[in-house]
């Protein structure tokens, strides 16, 4: 099979309709949406029996590795409309020297750093602006802690659309030149990403732009879903017992909770759900919060600070949905802080040789914390989502130097 025929076969499509996530109210598909008259993120339904008769396992098993291979549970109807990248399937790495020394029987991670623009943001995007090449919008915007924005960027520059990007003043540089090199118009704003987010969403009406925000729009869910698709594919159509998520805005938890549902409703899989663990940052852990008080909602965190900028997402649109999947599975939230994530990405680092990005590294840490205190059985296999790659983060310096000009002490590099 070509490698590009995900790209370019036409495949038959199945969606039937876009769904309030909080009221159920049905919406038009193939039409431009935000969010529900209710303020709250719409779903993508599908004619899952439709798919269910389309699409088999041996089928999918003969597609090339990448994203686009699960096309029947994909909102982009027609192939003229895909922007992509090389989206490939992202590899599950085991850490079997952290899981020895944890005495737990499997550990995985998922490592999303392999995606285009080096992080897991590339799956939402990639959906999004396809979407909105199929619907023709010239210009989007959205708020940013550094990865969306360089992926947004990245993806709309590729097909042709205007972006404006809005991050924190604090955002890595690497980021914004990422950001702005790939053809974005980006600034920075003296707040946080939610306070970027009033910037966008008052934009609309005043600049015309489309708000591409985390779940203000329907298909970034679409996209991130996949991983939960890849996921259960590569374990043979079965699903690990415990997942830890980084979480911020929320939307790769919400998504893969819908592609099980969906995989179990074409016969993918069965009932057996994992436990979704929402993973925070100490300093910023509305979620964490909320799941102890027993609250839907998570309000507005105040005062938000954590190395891993990622999760530093004071207040998210998707809250119910993301505490609605979390307790639907048996889960729990649960924050650490920025000294056991920094702990957590020196371990993984100098003893598996694998870079974790900091917000990676938190669900480490939060899975070391789970198995002291019982939550997480040693037997269980769990896999922690690695959302980005750690070579996009400050790493130490390195002060250690020689003098050519001067006697070397080998002994001094004996064991």
């Amino acid at each position: 099979m070509p490698f590009d025929s995900n790209l370019t076969t036409e495949r038959p499509t199945f969606v039937t309709h876009l769904e309030c996530a909080y009221t159920g109210e049905r919406y038009e598909a193939d039409t431009v949406h935000n969010l529900s008259r209710a303020g709250k993120p719409l779903l993508v339904r599908y004619d899952l029996e439709g798919v269910r008769a389309a699409l088999t396992k041996d089928a999918l098993a003969g597609r090339p590795q990448d994203l686009w291979r699960y096309r029947e549970l994909l909102p982009v109807r027609r192939v003229r409309d895909i922007v992509s990248l090389g989206e490939a399937v992202t590899p599950l790495v085991p850490l079997p020297k952290l899981a020895a020394k944890l005495g737990a029987a499997e550990l995985l991670v998922k490592d999303e750093g392999r995606l285009p623009t080096g992080s897991f943001k590339a799956r939402g995007l990639v959906m999004a602006v396809s979407m909105a090449k199929a619907f023709g919008i010239g210009h989007m915007a959205m708020p940013t802690n550094g990865n969306a924005g360089a992926a947004l960027a990245a993806y709309a520059t590729r097909a042709g659309i205007r972006t404006t990007i809005f991050c924190p003043e604090d955002t890595p540089e690497v980021n914004v030149s990422e950001i702005e090199l790939q053809g974005a118009t980006v600034y920075r704003v003296n707040g946080l990403i939610d306070d970027c987010g009033k910037i966008v969403g008052e934009g609309k009406a005043k600049a015309g732009w489309f708000d591409v925000s985390t779940l203000k729009e329907p298909y970034r869910i679409e996209g991130k879903k996949t991983m939960g698709l890849e996921l259960a594919e590569q374990l043979g159509w079965e699903v690990p017992d415990v997942i830890f998520y980084p979480t911020g805005g929320g939307t790769g938890l919400i998504g893969m909770w819908k592609a099980f549902a969906e995989l179990e409703a074409i016969g993918f899989i069965g009932s057996k759900r994992p436990r979704m663990v929402a993973v925070q940052a100490a300093g910023c852990a509305p979620m964490v919060r909320a799941y102890e008080a027993g609250e839907e909602h998570a309000p507005r965190w105040p005062d938000a600070h954590t190395i891993a900028s990622g999760i530093r997402v004071p207040q998210a649109v998707g809250d119910f949905l993301i505490l609605r999947a979390v307790r639907e599975s048996g889960g729990f939230a649960v924050a650490v802080p920025d000294a056991a994530i920094q702990a957590a990405l020196d371990e993984a680092a100098r003893e598996e040789g694998f870079l974790l990005c900091p917000e990676g590294a938190a669900t480490y840490a939060a899975y070391k914390q789970a198995l002291a205190d019982g939550r997480v059985g040693r037997g269980e296999r769990a896999v922690l989502f690695n959302c980005a790659t750690g070579l996009k983060y400050p790493l130490p310096p390195v002060h250690r130097t020689l003098d050519r000009h001067q006697p070397i002490d080998y002994s001094v590099f004996r064991p």
